[in-house]
């Protein structure tokens, strides 16, 4: 398997998981089926389509890509009926969500340095694909946004590290 496609499963899987994390806010919120579905994709997209319209790569990537609107909707449907259960799988939805989180910083970071960005500038958009979804969730749900409150977990803080390297081992040609 390609790294390519190993990078594609690994968004398709980041995108399902904060959709299910937007899904879920949705349902604790008492949101109908529609915002359900709402908050899921903007979750999962938000922070992408942010980046793609910061560096003008329009449509947004969201918008060109099928299976980027279609696995937030599963998540939402999925959420929408076996809330109670994914519930139960917290903490595996916070490890994944982590992990969606590196990742999409990652990505966000090498697709701003495509885009011609500097590396501290690149870096800073990789962290706002990352959390730029989130940020919106809690804004549209009527949350403080978790980025900013003090007594939650360090949100962004464990973003930064993997990007910041990355502009460096991209020049370098480094693995």
């Amino acid at each position: 398997m390609s790294a390519s496609a190993v990078i594609t499963i690994l968004e398709l899987a980041g995108l399902y998981v904060f959709a299910t994390s937007g899904a879920l806010m949705a349902v604790y919120k008492g949101f109908d089926v529609v915002g359900i579905v709402v908050l899921a994709m903007l979750t999962a997209l938000g922070g992408g389509i942010l980046r793609d319209l910061i560096i003008g790569a329009t449509p947004p990537a969201a918008f060109t890509e099928v299976s980027y609107l279609v696995v937030p909707l599963l998540a939402a449907v999925v959420t929408f009926f076996v809330h109670r259960l994914v519930h139960r799988l917290t903490f595996t939805v916070l490890v994944f969500d982590a992990a969606g989180l590196g990742l999409f910083c990652v990505t966000g970071t090498l697709k701003a340095l495509d885009f011609g960005l500097g590396p501290l500038q690149a870096v800073l958009l990789g962290i706002t694909t990352a959390v730029g979804g989130g940020v919106l969730r809690d804004i549209t749900a009527r949350e403080t946004p978790a980025l900013v409150q003090v007594d939650t977990d360090l949100y962004a803080i464990p973003a930064p590290p993997a990007p910041s390297s990355s502009p460096w081992r991209t020049r370098w040609a480094c693995p």
